[in-house]
């Protein structure tokens, strides 16, 4: 596991606002729509009937990450990343092994800072 760097600026909470493959009523239909980037190698996402930790590895201004949890109530696994863009959102490739891959857009949490 690596460290995050000191300024990376991935770090935080993040509402994913959309998706190439599913509509805003998907991504909320168990709560707000999340990703959440710790300092501690770990984080979770959550969206549509999804919930999983991620494991995380780190650069300034991207992560890559493996994740697993339960997807409608099957486990699931898979991996991604998350790139910072100019106007402070992030982008996030995530895809599912053997499964769909997926383009989410994410911009800060209001009630998260960056470390």
């Amino acid at each position: 596991m690596t460290a995050p760097p000191a300024d990376c600026q991935l770090i935080g909470r993040w509402r994913i606002v959309e998706a190439d493959l599913w509509d805003r009523g998907y991504l909320n239909l168990s709560g707000p729509a999340m990703i959440t980037i710790g300092a501690d190698n770990h984080g979770e996402i959550a969206f549509g009937a999804l919930q999983a930790g991620l494991d995380l590895r780190y650069s300034t201004s991207m992560i890559f990450f493996a994740w697993g949890g339960c997807d409608e109530m099957d486990q699931v696994t898979g991996d991604g990343s998350a790139e910072l863009l100019d106007d402070g959102s992030i982008e996030i490739t995530f895809a599912y092994h053997n499964g769909d891959e997926a383009i989410l857009k994410a911009k800060r949490d209001p009630s998260s800072t960056a470390c």
